[in-house]
């Protein structure tokens, strides 16, 4: 079980989405990152080009990019947003 944080950044960007999406839709957006604690490479996971231990799964239109830290059993949130063109820039 890896223990599931959130950086200030994903915070942000889940407390904008919470009053711009559906419930129903933010609900399910949550639920696919708590699940990150059980299993943090999910079928469909996608590793981010060029960085070291980022990944990205998609949850229906938004993107959730995060990073897997084996050693010490840590999922680190980076950034939840709406798929484009500079969803993955840093």
């Amino acid at each position: 079980m890896f223990k599931l944080e959130v950086s200030p950044a994903a915070d942000r960007d889940l407390a904008k989405l919470k009053g711009r999406i559906r419930k129903q839709d933010f609900e399910h957006l949550r639920a696919a990152i708590k699940s990150l604690a059980d299993e943090p490479r999910p079928q469909g996971v996608r590793k981010i080009k060029g960085a070291e231990r980022a990944y990205r799964i998609r949850v229906g239109s938004y993107r959730v990019v995060y990073e897997v830290y084996n050693d010490d059993n840590l999922v680190l949130i980076l950034q939840v947003v709406r798929r484009s063109e500079t969803t993955y820039r840093q």
